[in-house]
């Protein structure tokens, strides 16, 4: 691994530890700054004021080992609804600098509203596919959530595509969450934007009639239900595995873990991958501390942060390259569907439409 990050080791060990912790004790809604370490940092190099959506004992930690590295302390707006309706009343008065939201909609949100601004930076492209970033550099992943297939241990079936879960072979034998939840919405619009809104209100409709249950609860409930007997397959994020496995032994979540195997579909097109979501980035539109954000955004796709986030919270590092949580690395190499995520994004509205059309959480 490249070790260019010049923070102390046990600073980043420190980052690591807490930031395991905090993956697995679940997450909570706080607002404040960089911590303790970024008190005990260098001379202060001025300050960078971060907005996001994401749960702060996830990034948290990352925040303060880019302090402790650069001198830069980060203030921390934890903003979980209204976002949008911050920036707006803010306006040109607004201090953020960073805004950091999880999921392509959400991020296409804030660019439609005007509250980012172009980036470019040879950091964030040469570490970010190009099917990964805005094509105007207005916002950039940061890390990838795979939506992958939950499958009975010993069942027979080592690979999947996507269009499989309409196959009447599955009937009685599918597990999902509402097909409004904006996982599953992602994946619809992705299918749009594959076959179309006919062939995919088709499929919709099929994977309905192959469900075991009323679409609904969480991405691990399909783990757990699988674990009980009452399918065989799902469809959730594989970040949720690696919390399951890595829970306490003979806790339930682990039991749910153990109960299943991770089988990366594809979509069953030429060169077709398969689908992610992401968290993501953007500089805010008028952002003060301008220099300050560049340089945390471009510290998140650092070698180090990269592999410091995906070894806690189990999600894929958006570089390639990047050192693994072992639960992670046992599901092989991802190879992202290379569809641009603005493409998906455009069809959400007709993928959510067609889930009310055909009924497929009644």
């Amino acid at each position: 691994m490249n070790t260019r990050f010049r923070a102390p080791r046990t600073i980043l060990a420190a980052a690591c530890a807490a930031l395991l912790l905090a993956a697995c004790g679940g997450e909570r809604a706080e607002t404040g700054t960089a911590g303790a370490d970024a008190e005990a940092a260098p001379a202060a190099a001025g300050e960078v004021n971060l907005y996001t959506t994401r749960e702060p004992g996830l990034i948290q930690p990352l925040l303060d080992a880019f302090t402790a590295q650069s001198g830069t302390r980060v203030n921390t707006v934890l903003l979980k609804d209204g976002l949008l309706e911050r920036l707006g009343a803010e306006g040109a008065r607004s201090t953020a600098d960073v805004l950091m939201v999880v999921d392509t909609g959400n991020m296409l949100d804030l660019v439609e509203a005007g509250h980012t601004q172009p980036l470019q930076s040879e950091v964030l492209e040469s570490a970010i596919p190009a099917h990964l970033r805005g094509a105007d550099d207005q916002w950039f992943a940061m890390s990838l959530r795979d939506r992958v297939l939950y499958a009975h241990r010993d069942l027979e079936l080592e690979s999947f595509h996507y269009e499989d879960l309409a196959d009447p072979q599955w009937k009685g034998k599918v597990c999902i969450r509402s097909g409004q939840h904006p996982y599953n919405t992602s994946l619809f619009a992705a299918m749009i934007a594959h076959h179309g809104a006919e062939a995919t209100e088709q499929w919709l409709t099929g994977v309905k009639a192959n469900l075991a249950r009323k679409a609904a609860g969480g991405d691990r409930d399909v783990a757990r239900d699988i674990l009980a007997g009452i399918c065989d397959i799902g469809i959730a994020n594989a970040y949720y595995v690696g919390r399951m496995k890595n829970a306490e032994p003979g806790s339930e979540q682990h039991q749910w873990g153990e109960a299943i195997k991770v089988i990366r579909p594809t979509f069953d097109v030429e060169g077709g991958g398969t689908h992610v979501n992401i968290s993501g980035a953007a500089l805010a539109r008028h952002a003060p501390n301008r220099d300050n954000a560049v340089a945390l955004m471009e510290y998140l796709v650092s070698d180090e942060a990269q592999s410091l986030y995906a070894r806690a919270n189990y999600e894929y590092p958006v570089k390639a390259g990047v050192e693994l949580d072992p639960v992670v690395a046992s599901f092989g190499e991802l190879t992202v569907d290379p569809l641009p995520l603005t493409e998906v994004v455009a069809n959400r509205r007709e993928a959510s439409a067609l889930v009310d059309k055909v009924g497929f959480d009644n």
